[in-house]
């Protein structure tokens, strides 16, 4: 009898010890879960760089909102300077804009953005107003090759330690559908996928799921558009465009039908998006503002030191969201 006593204390005990090492390996992962990045140790600002769509920065607000949510003992600055019009390739429709200014070449800004954002992570999307809206031509096409090419370069140069290329987004012609200029943006989409494996760039693809995303819809609704005017994309477009930038970092999104159903991961992730939204619109002009640009018709922006203090003190009402979570 005692020596059954002992085997069953022996067997409790060892039970008791597992469960024991089970749970600190679940708290070790959860804690790890927590402090894992797919961005570089140490990173701190994540630049955004592009033409209008990156310039309206619903995508980035979802990007932003979702490592906020997920990733809260990591703090982050998403500095988006996207400029409405701009392209790489340095080209421009003579009539564009009904004549009154030509589109913004992202050589005259570039050097001024890196000397003040000192970005570690550079996401980059250009091609959508790179071949002007017209049919396929090489010439044009090489402009945009030179201009993406000089362009990772000078990222290369300014030390940002990951460099992301995004394919353009979708373009949906009022005739054609994605049988019009979108067919120029397939051939600037595989170029840039194709320097993967040639120089090893790392390039995000959301034209390619956007183009399918279309056409599969618009097979079961006639009229359906992700972009009413065929280029800027409306905010289903946007989730499309963050979330196949969060799957190719490696975060499990799934199905998603939007950022909204990722960010329940905290109890109060809707009000941490309003405030991530709201902080990104003050930002992007005033970060457009310090670092200069010839495009008229923009927003004035607020003074960068004064908009840091309005960063600050929603930074300030993010985190206590986030505590109530941990409290």
């Amino acid at each position: 009898m005692i020596r059954l006593s002992c085997t069953r204390k022996s067997k409790g005990s060892y039970i008791i010890s597992l469960l024991l090492i089970f749970l600190g390996l679940w708290i070790s992962n959860a804690a790890a879960a927590q402090s894992r990045s797919p961005f570089p140790k140490k990173a701190k600002r994540i630049l955004f760089l592009g033409n209008s769509i990156t310039y309206a920065g619903k995508y980035i607000s979802d990007i932003e909102a979702y490592f906020i949510s997920h990733y809260p003992k990591q703090q982050y600055e998403f500095v988006n300077v996207g400029l409405p019009s701009e392209t790489v390739s340095g080209l421009s429709e003579e009539d564009h804009a009904d004549g009154k200014f030509p589109r913004p070449d992202l050589r005259e800004r570039l050097g001024r953005v890196l000397a003040l954002v000192k970005p570690d992570v550079v996401f980059a999307c250009y091609g959508m107003n790179d071949g002007i809206y017209l049919p396929f031509d090489e010439s044009r096409f090489q402009a945009f090759r030179n201009g993406i090419n000089w362009l990772h370069s000078e990222l290369v140069k300014s030390g940002a330690k990951r460099i992301i290329h995004l394919t353009p987004p979708v373009h949906d012609d009022k005739l054609l559908g994605t049988q019009g200029y979108n067919l120029v943006l397939d051939k600037y989409s595989e170029w840039l996928l194709s320097q993967r494996d040639s120089l090893q760039w790392e390039v995000a693809d959301i034209h390619t799921p956007m183009t399918a995303y279309l056409n599969t819809q618009g097979q079961t609704q006639p009229g359906f558009k992700l972009a009413q005017d065929g280029v800027h994309p409306g905010e289903l477009g946007h989730w499309l465009m963050a979330k196949t930038t969060l799957q190719y970092l490696g975060e499990e999104v799934g199905e998603a039908p939007d950022v909204l159903t990722t960010l329940q991961v905290h109890p109060r992730g809707e009000e941490i998006y309003k405030l991530v939204s709201k902080r990104q619109a003050i930002m992007k002009d005033a970060w457009l503002k310090a670092t200069g640009f010839k495009r008229p018709g923009m927003a004035p922006g607020l003074p960068l030191t004064e908009a840091k203090q309005q960063y600050i003190q929603l930074e300030k009402e993010i985190r206590a969201l986030l505590k109530e979570k941990a409290d």
